[in-house]
């Protein structure tokens, strides 16, 4: 059985989320790598950090968790079998640290997984002097690097530089690592990679599409997990299709990105996010670290998401509601994530009456009536927050598996019923 996206009126909700999985990923695997314990705080709890909690620990890391903390403590690294499960992140980032040792790790995960681009990371780990027996999973990758500079094209993963970028530190000769390749996607994931690689002193530049890691320590911190901005965005467009408001924590911008001090990082690219959500006609107050979004929802009729990617799903969802034609381009890489995200958004949103069509590099999206139906999420988290936003509007619109919401936001249904029970 499905899960009923509820419908709802004029919303008056506060909301707050987990940690994001970005964040999460990249702050694990620094920490297992660091010369010290480690403290992170502040994780999510979905299958995408469990499964990279048991990864690390697999590969040698002593881990203890407690609800939503963790404290790594690095160790030698061990031959082991790592279940990437869906997770790009896991499957990205673990097999550069892999090739610090001279131990064979085996990758595997679920079917879906062996579709989503990993050539041009493997490679680069060839290139580095790594062992590797194919090109997508399964795997198996046997250190060590020998060598210190690599090219990679990254068109289709910003994730294939920022997981080179993260273990860089523990190559002999470091690392020079240049993209070669189409648009480059996503640049704000790299640029969290980096943020977070200096604020554990790590050497780490970056000149054009060209990246820089001395070889080095990295430092052991305390550190809290930064809400996920983009699924907290999600929550807020909500205000936009039902109206009223919806308020969460968000950076104020004389915090964002700053390493100073101690003071807050704020990695991900929040003003982008607010800039697709008022390219929909939001209204945006922001105060005391939260951001309030109401506003009547209006096309967007050319919207460039190549930067926040993760957030089309959600964007596209809006113009499906919206009265007029949008566009929304620069993610065409999405096609390699979780499922081929475009055809999905197409074919889930036509099912229910739409007009969305795919062009080369994303969605065009025309208004129609929409009606209730089954809405296929293919497994994929951001399907079915898309698909729960559709509800706000249209009775009847069912989400076939609102399991897949487990990889981030395991109780999602219950906050998403709390925001409308709200109105």
């Amino acid at each position: 059985m499905g899960w009923a996206a509820p419908t709802s009126g004029p919303l008056r909700a506060r909301v707050e989320l987990p940690g994001s999985k970005s964040a999460a990923a990249r702050a694990l695997v620094l920490a297992a790598l660091a010369t010290g314990p480690s403290t992170l705080s502040g994780l999510p709890t979905g299958r995408d950090t469990a499964l990279m909690l048991n990864a690390l620990s697999a590969l040698g890391a002593d881990i203890t968790a407690s609800g939503n903390t963790a404290v790594v403590t690095p160790g030698d690294l061990q031959a082991a079998s790592v279940d990437c499960g869906l997770s790009g992140t896991v499957m990205r980032f673990l097999p550069p640290l892999a090739a610090i040792g001279a131990r064979p790790v085996r990758f595997h995960g679920d079917t879906q997984a062996h579709a989503r681009p990993m050539g041009p990371l493997l490679g680069a780990l060839r290139t580095l002097g790594a062992q590797v027996d194919s090109d997508s999973l399964p795997f198996s990758v046997l250190g060590p690097v020998t060598r210190g500079e690599a090219v990679v094209d990254s068109s289709a993963s910003s994730q294939f530089i920022s997981g080179l970028l993260l273990s860089a530190a523990r190559y002999p000769e470091g690392l020079h690592l240049m993209h070669r390749g189409g648009p480059l996607p996503s640049r704000p994931h790299i640029d969290m990679t980096l943020l977070l690689l200096q604020a554990r002193g790590v050497c780490a530049e970056n000149d054009g599409n060209t990246w820089f890691v001395a070889p080095g320590d990295i430092a052991p911190v305390t550190e809290r997990i930064e809400p996920d901005l983009t699924a907290t965005a999600t929550f807020l467009a909500a205000a936009l299709v039902a109206g009223g408001s919806v308020t969460a924590p968000w950076p104020a911008p004389a915090t964002a990105v700053s390493l100073a001090g101690g003071a807050p990082r704020w990695i991900q690219p929040a003003a982008d996010l607010l800039d697709a959500l008022q390219a929909f006609g939001a209204r945006v107050q922001q105060r005391d670290g939260e951001v309030t979004i109401s506003g009547d929802l209006q096309p967007a009729p050319w919207l460039d998401l190549g930067a926040i990617s993760e957030f089309t799903p959600a964007a596209a969802a809006l113009a499906a509601l919206a009265d007029g034609p949008s566009e929304i381009t620069g993610v065409g890489h999405i096609r390699g994530h979780e499922t081929d995200r475009l055809a999905a958004l197409e074919a889930g949103i036509n099912a229910l009456g739409g007009r969305v069509s795919q062009t080369e590099n994303g969605l065009r999206i025309e208004p129609a009536k929409l009606h209730g139906g089954v809405f296929a999420v293919r497994a994929d988290h951001r399907l079915a927050h898309a698909a729960a936003l559709l509800g706000l509007a249209v009775p009847g619109v069912v989400i076939d598996d609102i399991a897949a919401t487990s990889k981030t936001i395991p109780d999602f249904p219950e906050r998403w019923a709390a925001m409308v029970r709200a109105s």
